[in-house]
């Protein structure tokens, strides 16, 4: 399999999954803004939406979208516990999750990244995002993790996207537990590989 990425972007949740499965991989980076593989490659001839992530199975398919590559990561990988078998409500509740980081935090934040942006999109971006992490915050009250009582693909998808705030300056000092998370989380051996390949971490 090879996994198309862009350094701190969403790739890097299944980047993250990958390394956690143990499953034998590559990674080829993407120039968002010139559309072009490492490779020199169109990436848009392998995602015609031009953006990360993409991942290339052995026989030439292509999965994009974070949420869906990752429930296709962890099935390929049940042992690790990464997302609860079928019929198991839990397994619906950490996609309920990825669902939720999706919807209610991933694509709250594209006017923050937009430089045409106008202030009053920022400014409401930044108060949805604001009741979003409470939310969030208030469920981790007591839990280690999303779902369930051990790591799972919905948290490596909140660690990514909590690490974005750095980038627009959005302060999560009101929820230390959203900074305990990412801690706790960011300590883990392959996300810290995964931070390591991808040129974040020294």
């Amino acid at each position: 399999m090879k996994l198309y990425f862009s350094p701190g972007a969403c790739s890097l949740s299944p980047h993250i999954v990958l390394l956690e499965t143990g499953l034998p991989f590559s990674t080829e980076r993407v120039d968002l803004g010139k559309k072009r593989t490492a490779g020199g490659a169109d990436f848009r001839s392998i995602n015609p939406n031009g953006y990360v992530p993409a991942l290339e199975l052995e026989n030439g398919t292509v999965l994009t979208e974070g949420p869906a590559i990752v429930q296709y990561l962890a099935d390929l990988a049940p042992q690790t516990g990464l997302l609860p078998a079928v019929g198991q409500v839990e397994r619906y509740q950490a996609l309920g999750w990825l669902n939720y980081i999706s919807t209610e935090l991933h694509k709250n934040y594209s006017p923050l990244f937009k430089p045409d942006a106008s202030d009053d999109m920022r400014a409401n971006a930044r108060k949805m995002l604001a009741l979003r992490f409470s939310h969030v915050a208030s469920h981790l009250e007591g839990r280690d993790f999303l779902a369930g009582s051990q790591f799972g693909v919905a948290d490596a998808y909140l660690f990514t996207v909590l690490g974005w705030a750095d980038v627009v300056k959005f302060s999560l000092a009101d929820w230390p537990q959203l900074q305990v998370f990412r801690e706790r989380i960011g300590a883990r051996p392959a996300v810290q590989a995964a931070l390591r390949a991808e040129g974040l971490l020294k």
